[in-house]
């Protein structure tokens, strides 16, 4: 079992340089602790994009962290130009050492996609073309954009990511259709789906890999979970359901303005959410217990948290997450769910 961040970056109340400050600082301590990634959101016109330009901000988080991969969950593929996008993943890669995760996506929010001029229909067109330009490039130096005259159409990299072939590639599952597409591509995997939805996922992309990898270890098939930890269930649950509000008021901020709906629509209440079984907020014998059976059922050996959301405040994530690695690592550590699959 490893363990992992995710984070939206969302911010209603601090000053930006405060709440820049503060959470490299968690991220430092997400690094102390042994985490094994930090994957990281991009949105933007809306208070849960307080990273528009992800590989900025991870620039920042190459420098503050020794041992913690990190990485973007994903690039919203249409708002970049391929061969810039693989310039960037190179540099950030050798800075911070062979580091560096990378995920694709079309762009979880069409209102978003629509501010920069582009069709949200053709995002899917623009994710196809250009995500096997831009890990191709990565592998062999060279972009090819056939669809350019000479000489523009063979675009030579100068500089490379010091992982190889490229880093490493994670693709958010929902389907069993895309948990099979991951497994033939040979990439990791993050649901945030209910346990049983998740398991069906596993369990297609355990026998796709078996076809496509052989005998290949099994990547990281991660669960995501909000997550808050305090000392008793009473104290866990006061900040929860404080924070969780203004995390959800900025995740369907655009959608509200332009009476739109929400493509991954979340409830807006905590208890709410923890009914769905996709967050847990209590002592650490009350979060292991609950990330225990989640990770059974779900099959996944990767456990991914969201710890940090609304106005929780520094204090109260150095907690959580010591909390967290000091007392519910060991437990889900010892969770054999690879014999359970079987």
């Amino acid at each position: 079992m490893e363990f992992g961040i995710f984070d939206h970056l969302d911010n209603e109340k601090l000053p930006f340089q405060q709440y820049y400050q503060e959470r490299l600082k968690i991220i430092e301590r997400y690094d102390q602790a042994g985490f094994h990634s930090y994957h990281l959101a991009e949105h933007h016109a809306t208070t849960l994009g307080m990273a528009p330009s992800p590989n900025v901000f991870l620039s920042a988080v190459a420098q503050r962290t020794t041992q913690l991969r990190f990485g973007p969950m994903v690039y919203a593929l249409p708002l970049y130009h391929p061969v810039r996008l693989a310039e960037e993943i190179a540099m950030i890669d050798q800075m911070s050492g062979g580091r560096l995760d990378i995920g694709f996506g079309r762009g979880s929010s069409p209102v978003e996609i629509s501010y920069f001029g582009i069709d949200p229909a053709d995002t899917e067109a623009i994710f196809q073309r250009d995500q096997p330009r831009i890990l191709e490039a990565l592998e062999t130096g060279v972009m090819h954009v056939a669809e350019q005259e000479e000489p523009y159409r063979d675009i030579v990299l100068k500089v490379l990511p010091l992982q190889k072939p490229t880093p490493r590639v994670w693709y958010g599952v929902h389907t069993v259709e895309s948990a099979q597409r991951a497994a033939r591509r040979g990439w990791q995997t993050i649901n945030l789906d209910m346990a049983e939805e998740a398991r069906e996922c596993n369990v297609a992309f355990r026998k796709t890999w078996r076809e496509a990898q052989g005998d290949a270890p099994l990547p990281l098939m991660g669960l995501g979970r909000f997550v808050v930890v305090a000392e008793t269930d009473e104290q866990a649950l006061e900040i929860a359901r404080r924070a969780y509000p203004l995390w959800h008021r900025g995740f369907t901020h655009l959608f509200r303005v332009l009476g739109r709906m929400a493509r991954h629509p979340r409830p807006d209440s905590w208890d709410e959410l923890c009914r769905q079984g996709k967050g847990i907020a209590g002592s650490p014998a009350t979060v292991a217990a609950f990330l225990s059976q989640q990770l059974t059922t779900s099959q996944c050996n990767y456990c991914v948290g969201q710890f940090a959301f609304g106005d929780l405040t520094l204090a109260e994530l150095e907690t959580s997450v010591s909390l967290f690695a000091q007392e519910v690592m060991p437990v889900l550590r010892a969770l054999d769910v690879m014999a359970e699959a079987a």
